[in-house]
């Protein structure tokens, strides 16, 4: 799957079932050896769009549970 496919997914938790925000919106970290997507890391926004000084949440790629059509459900716990 291609990067510019998953930007407009929504990423829930299956948790509690929040919306942690949009996969464009976060960074990516990535193996340089290998290429592979090793986690995504989500930016805290506070109601206005500026940052919060929460630390982002990281979710590793073993904790995402399921990519589907419009959304990406991980298992995280915060």
């Amino acid at each position: 799957m291609r990067y510019e496919e998953l930007i407009h997914k929504e990423i829930i938790n299956v948790k509690d079932g929040s919306r942690l925000g949009m996969l464009g919106q976060a960074d990516l970290q990535i193996d340089r050896k290998t290429g592979k997507l090793k986690a995504i890391i989500i930016p805290t926004y506070s109601m206005f769009g500026l940052k919060k000084n929460a630390k982002p949440a990281t979710i590793k790629w073993k904790n995402i549970q399921k990519i589907g059509k419009d959304i990406i459900l991980v298992d995280f716990k915060a």
